[in-house]
């Protein structure tokens, strides 16, 4: 294929010493501008700390902008949504509507979707997900934290850190030269750890067996899609489409006829505000690593080339698609899963299928155990008890043996299984709130964040309207 190939070894190179300049100094500095970081940031700067937030693009929204991850998941117990879904073997008993367990700055954040028509207000209609238009997405979070007073630096990538037995700042390469923004404490919202990493907190990567990630997955949208003729065929083909997922005759022709080679057996695509489009995610590339620069080059190129042929296969086989075109693809492709920061505490799938409590619980989840198969086809559900939640304690976000930085969103602490959940972004920004009030809460007490109490977080994140209570 026509690009670098990662050689069989990298001998290291002297490079001539560089000087950074500063560019700050801060209370609370967020890298990484995803759901998590917006949740810090905000977080932060409502508990009155000074905040910088820095991203490597020039937009908000991480995964959810950069990279097409759309709709946001559900957020609310569980047994409707599964319904929806087309899940079996749910308890018989009817509980009613599913209900949110997570508010806060996602709520703010949805409610101003609606309000500007670039998202649809979560129901049993929606499957109690959120279908939202990336590029209003970007703008309603700029105007929060434009609002909320954050200040922020855009087209830079962070590359290392500033310290000596804690992070002290973070080093940032840009246009105009490297910097340093330096700050009481850091936010790590990178997504991969990064931060933490860098500082030298230890981590996991992949399941306990042999290592291997979750599947990364380029996202696209199509657009002149007709749903009544999709709708036609599925009244027709009922066994062909189960809530947001199906068509397996149709991808079996088509395989058979060698118009399509995917790592998986089924589509998978979901509304978006607009009617007539669509949002797929039915690529699949297995055994890369997020964090390997020669594997993301190579599932960039897979992830096309899927893509593709997922867009002649829906126009030549698809009803409904036959005039469709892809409007859009991420900016790169998704990553799942990566490094799993080794905190005070390490989330498990047991702490999540039975719905555990915890004393320091800072946000909650009621998202499946959601594997997509690391080595091939196939998804592993398994789902949270219908009308529970589970908790994430504050200890999750608290990097072992580093001081000075605290992580959100899909990188906390918990094993391969339990990340399946918690990844998602709805949480991923519930996290992030919380480590930013941590933060905040920490440089002004000029303390690390192991150090915060629990309940002095709790009570501000009650006091900026999240939902730690119990159901």
């Amino acid at each position: 294929m026509p690009m670098l190939q990662k050689p069989a070894a990298m001998p290291e190179l002297t490079l001539p010493a560089r000087r950074a300049g500063l560019a700050a100094e801060t209370d609370v500095l967020v890298v990484g501008g995803g759901p998590s970081g917006i949740g810090a940031a905000l977080g932060a700067a409502r508990a009155g700390a000074d905040v910088i937030l820095v991203e490597r693009y020039g937009f908000l929204g991480g995964n959810a902008t950069a990279a097409l991850v759309m709709p946001l998941m559900s957020f609310h117990t569980q047994r409707p949504v599964f319904e929806k879904l087309g899940v079996t073997n749910l308890l018989p008993n009817d509980h009613g509507p599913g209900h949110p367990v997570i508010a806060g700055v996602l709520k703010e954040l949805l409610e101003r979707l609606v309000q500007s028509g670039g998202a649809v207000a979560p129901s049993l209609d929606t499957g109690y997900v959120v279908p939202f238009d990336p590029e209003l997405f970007k703008w309603v979070a700029l105007e929060l934290l434009d609002q909320a007073g954050v200040c922020m630096l855009f087209h830079a990538f962070a590359s290392g850190v500033v310290g000596d037995g804690g992070v002290e700042g973070v080093i940032f390469e840009t246009k105009s030269g490297p910097l340093v923004v330096k700050a009481k404490t850091v936010v790590d919202c990178t997504g991969d750890g990064d931060i933490a990493a860098l500082s030298g907190a230890s981590y996991e990567i992949g399941r306990a067996t042999d290592g291997l990630v979750q599947p990364m997955t380029l996202m696209f949208r199509m657009a002149d899609f007709n749903p009544a003729s999709f709708q036609e065929y599925v009244r027709r083909n009922p066994a062909q489409w189960r809530g947001v997922h199906g068509l397996w005759d149709l991808v079996q022709q088509a395989s058979a006829n060698e118009e399509l080679d995917l790592a998986r057996e089924d589509i998978l695509f979901f509304a978006t505000p607009h009617p007539r489009e669509v949002s797929v995610n039915s690529t699949r590339v297995t055994r890369v690593l997020g964090t390997d620069v020669w594997d993301w080059s190579l599932a960039e190129w897979e992830s096309r080339r899927q893509m593709n042929q997922l867009v002649r296969f829906l126009r030549r086989y698809v009803p409904g698609f036959e005039e469709s075109y892809a409007v859009q693809s991420g900016v790169h492709a998704g990553v799942r899963e990566t490094r799993r920061i080794v905190g005070e505490y390490q989330l498990t799938a047991d702490d999540l299928l039975n719905a555990r409590k915890f004393p320091d619980a800072i946000a909650r989840g009621t998202y499946p155990v959601d594997i997509h198969n690391p080595a091939g086809k196939g998804t592993t559900l398994r789902r949270i008890p219908e009308e529970d939640a589970y908790d994430i304690p504050l200890r999750a976000l608290i990097p072992q043996r580093v001081d000075g930085v605290i992580v959100a969103g899909r990188c906390i602490s918990g094993t391969h299984e339990a990340h399946s959940s918690y990844r998602v972004m709805p949480i991923a920004m519930a996290t992030g709130q919380a480590a930013g009030v941590c933060a905040a809460t920490a440089s002004r007490a000029g303390i690390v964040p192991r150090d915060v109490p629990a309940g002095e977080v709790q009570e501000e994140l009650r006091r900026q309207g999240a939902n730690l209570d119990r159901t």
